[in-house]
Order: C-alpha cells, then structure tokens, then sequence
C-alpha cells in the first residue's frame, strides 16, 4: 500500500498537547476525509536507542495511490489545511513509499 511519511518537529510555540488536540479536532479528520486517503497515524516519538530524536512526530498516510493523493493534496482543501499546519511545525520532511511486508 502506497504511503506519505511525514516527519517533523513542533515549533517551540506550540506544546504536544495544544497539537494533539488540533489533530483530534481538526487535521486526523480532514486528513482521513480525502478520497485517496485511506488510513492515517500519528505517531509521538518519546524514545530512540541512540539517544538522539531528530523528529518529534511521524505522520503516516495511507493512500489508494501517490497520483490520486497528490491530487488531492493539491485541492482547495488541503491547501488552506497547510497554511493552518505549516506555522505550527518545522524541519519537516515528506518522504513517499510503499509498504513491503506487514499488511
């Protein structure tokens, strides 16, 4: 299944629970209402082995293709979602994929 990956920090303006709060009220649901998406995951990095957490929080997408979320992130509705999300983060990274074993 093909997949966006989105790692990312929070600015220093805005806590964790300010943003899983937006995530609950406003970006899981929007996100999760686009025709190509059909999963999405929040994940909060608490830990790593190294010592080292280069990205606070992934965000796994789930989508019926690459083509057809691209297109949806291009619309009205996802634009205007990103001008809400963008001041919220920094250092993010999308990565695109598709899942090879476990589904």
């Amino acid at each position: 299944m093909p997949k966006e990956i989105i790692l990312y920090n929070l600015k220093e303006t805005v806590s964790d629970e300010e943003y899983l709060q937006y995530c609950e009220e406003k970006k899981g649901p929007l996100i999760r209402s686009l025709p190509s998406c059909t999963g999405f995951t929040l994940v909060r990095i608490t830990g790593s082995q190294k010592g080292e957490i280069p990205y606070g929080y992934v965000g796994i997408v789930d989508v019926t293709s690459i083509e057809e979320w691209k297109r949806d992130a291009a619309g009205e509705l996802f634009q205007n979602f990103l001008k809400e999300w963008i001041p919220k983060v920094k250092e993010f990274h999308i990565l695109m994929g598709s899942a090879v074993y476990g589904e």
